[in-house]
């Protein structure tokens, strides 16, 4: 097992060597910033990244990029004071904490005590860069170009990506006290456009998650890749104008998930909860979904892109159970909201960077299974629509209304599948999707590794996961005259 002290050393190594910021030093800089408030801490980065991209068998682009930095937070009941820097050091420090000493409203308050350290890391420490050469990424790129354009004569255009990186963050709290992690993620883009008949269409997958370059450069892997975006495109290839109008709805598993994130999963979260803009403020103990739906968010599933061994507040994460058999009983929290609501922080602080400041986030946000069958589902549907892949979306967190874009999808006529449909989009409410799911499937499966979530102008990675369901009703909109 790797120890929390393994991530510590590398985190000294990068922030506290001869020109970094020994941690003594550290504490005596930062505590006038934080004597006499509720919470805080210093939260150091270290961060490499790399892509590399592929279009019509050229490489169009390729980057790498080393950042470090810090930011130092104050908070005093429901004020955060934040300073931060793309340096890590003495004089740095010192001009942080003293822009946050001079800003806060100094109040006589207890100090909130560094929460637990996590009994082991959900991922291996290793830096995805240094696995092998950049070139070897390129190279791997033009395999997949020719594997794609050989794999059928109709595709006349391959886009594939390869990204990773490798952060290294710390957190130093008033007390002294230090938490570490190391972080790989890696992530694989592939697309096509095929024609056929004068009609072109694409279709796409991608992949990855906590783990080095391995997994992803595999054979086996990057050309089943390539054959799930074949597929797609010939599917678009087949497809139909979309019927719009009030119908039946099969959500199929894994990435479809994604409808239950944004339109559920955002207002679980602590902050629009106890500022009451969130459609289910008020609602804990309640009925918000149809029975049988069990909702948790987990960011404990070792190597997921979801996944954090600790949140950027330094709180291990842990598998929250956020609505259980249709009741509300439970929210997202980081330390902060779940300090002022009376909760207990749930490892969900997180933030996009050093010069972030956290806020409560999802992890790897899942629909439990039941127990029906999808082929049951499809047969119950007189007239309906089968969403198997989902595109962009967009939700209201305080009305609960989404729209979302179906990039996959299917007729259902008389109990069976028929024609592909091209531009349906969902659209609904939330809380009200929820109580309309009449069969839970039996295949429960995690999206591929491939979400990032949007909030206040952060991004940070995210996994779904759901099985199969079907919803009385939705509206769809079409491009069907």
């Amino acid at each position: 097992m790797r120890e929390m002290t393994e991530a510590l050393q590398t985190a000294s190594t990068l922030f506290h060597g001869a020109e970094g910021l020994d941690p003594d030093t550290a504490v005596r800089l930062m505590s006038p910033a934080l004597d006499g408030t509720d919470d805080g801490e210093l939260f150091l980065e270290y961060r490499e990244s790399e892509s590399v991209s592929l279009d019509d068998g050229r490489i169009r682009a390729a980057s790498f990029d080393t950042r470090r930095g810090f930011g130092l937070r104050a908070v005093l009941g429901e004020a955060a004071y934040f300073a931060h820097a793309g340096e890590i050091s003495e004089p740095a420090l010192a001009r942080a904490a003293e822009t946050i000493r001079a800003a806060k409203a100094l109040e006589h308050s207890l100090t909130a005590a560094g929460p637990a350290v996590a009994s082991k890391p959900l991922y291996a420490g290793l830096n995805p860069l240094a696995e092998a050469p950049f070139a070897a990424r390129a190279e791997l790129l033009q395999q997949i170009d020719a594997f794609a354009r050989a794999a059928d004569p109709r595709v006349v255009q391959v886009m594939a990506s390869i990204a990773g990186e490798w952060q290294v963050i710390e957190i130093i709290r008033a007390d002294g006290s230090r938490v570490a992690d190391l972080r790989p993620l890696v992530r694989l883009n592939v697309s096509v456009v095929m024609e056929q008949n004068g009609r072109r269409e694409s279709g796409g997958h991608g992949a990855g998650g906590r783990t080095g370059y391995g997994p992803i450069v595999a054979s086996e892997f990057w050309q089943a890749a390539v054959r799930e975006a074949i597929r797609q495109a010939e599917v678009n290839l087949e497809s139909i104008p979309a019927p719009a109008g009030e119908m039946e709805v099969v959500l199929g598993p894994g990435w479809p998930g994604i409808l239950l994130h944004e339109a559920i999963g955002h207002g679980l979260e602590g902050d629009f909860n106890r500022k009451q803009t969130s459609a289910f403020a008020g609602l804990m103990g309640s009925r918000v979904a149809a029975k049988g739906v069990t909702v948790v968010d987990d960011g404990t599933i070792p190597n997921r892109r979801g996944s954090l061994t600790i949140d950027d507040e330094g709180t291990p994460t842990s598998r929250t159970t956020l609505i259980e058999d249709g009741i509300l009983v439970g929210f997202l929290q980081d330390r902060q909201n779940a300090r002022l609501m009376n909760m207990r922080a749930t490892g969900n602080g997180r933030r996009q960077s050093y010069a972030h400041a956290p806020m409560p986030r999802m992890t790897n946000t899942i629909m439990l299974g039941g127990e029906a069958s999808k082929e049951d589902m499809i047969r119950s549907v007189k007239r309906g629509l089968y969403a198997v892949n989902f595109g962009g979306g967009q939700v209201d967190i305080t009305s609960g209304k989404f729209v979302f874009t179906a990039a996959e999808a299917y007729l259902i006529e008389d109990g069976k599948v028929t024609a592909p449909v091209k531009g349906a989009t969902l659209i609904g409410n939330g809380p009200d999707a929820l109580t309309k799911v009449e069969m839970i499937g039996n295949d429960l499966e995690l999206d591929p590794g491939i979400g990032t979530c949007g909030k206040n102008g952060q991004g940070v990675p995210v996994g779904v996961g759901q099985p199969t369901i079907k919803l009385s009703s939705l509206t769809i909109g079409g491009t069907a005259a």
